[in-house]
């Protein structure tokens, strides 16, 4: 089947101080090398953008103008997705996604699910709890072996996605939307080394997992 890639690097990185996504790593942006991951199962990469972009398209097929949402971008990227059969959304800031990574998710949906995520068990206790003006209560604690955390690449039956995203909602994952309308999402085992660029020292951690490989 057809795959396409949405990346998403429209955000500000308020967090990091700037756009973290156009940062260099390695002697390249962050983001050119979330394309280049991408193209490891995508004969098509769309790069969504923010409106100030001047960069050189980070090697992707076509550039597109995000959203004020993260949501909202997804969606001008899907537009520039063609006919593919299988479309896969990551987040530009996950530079160290592997393609074995983004080959699993793949496969995940050629076997017949409607979506796929990368996820990690969560090695610490949780708590869930509630604020009473500057002091936090535990109210309880949840069974951890019934969480995890979620990554990028998320792959998709392309005709699934597009109707989770037809209803306009914005979400903070792609896979939300798609449970939404009761699509059947399975995981994949989750990359410790797939790390989120979110502040400053999240970029040389990314380098040092880079030169280790």
């Amino acid at each position: 089947m057809s795959v396409a890639a949405v990346v998403v690097a429209a955000g500000q990185g308020q967090r990091f101080g700037g756009p973290k996504q156009f940062a260099v790593l390695n002697h390249d942006t962050v983001t050119a090398h979330s394309v280049r991951a991408a193209r490891s199962v995508a004969e098509r990469v769309v790069l969504v953008v923010p409106e100030n972009y001047q960069g050189n398209g980070e090697g992707a097929d076509v550039v597109v103008v995000g959203g004020l949402t993260r949501a909202s971008s997804v969606r001008a990227g899907l537009d520039e997705c063609g006919d593919a059969h299988v479309i896969v959304v990551h987040d530009a800031a996950r530079p160290m996604a592997s393609p074995s990574l983004f080959a699993a998710v793949v496969a995940a949906v050629n076997a017949g699910a409607d979506g796929a995520i990368p996820g990690l068990p969560i090695p610490d206790t949780v708590k869930r709890v509630r604020h009473e003006g500057d002091v936090t209560i535990v109210g309880e604690t949840e069974a951890r072996d019934e969480l995890m955390t979620v990554q990028t690449p998320q792959a998709f039956a392309r005709d699934v996605l597009i109707r989770a995203h037809a209803s306009g909602e914005d979400a903070t994952d792609d896979a939300a939307l798609v449970e939404a309308v009761g699509g059947r999402v399975v995981v994949v085992p989750g990359e410790l080394d797939n790390v989120k660029i979110t502040v400053a020292g999240d970029l040389a951690k990314a380098a040092s997992i880079e030169l280790l490989r």
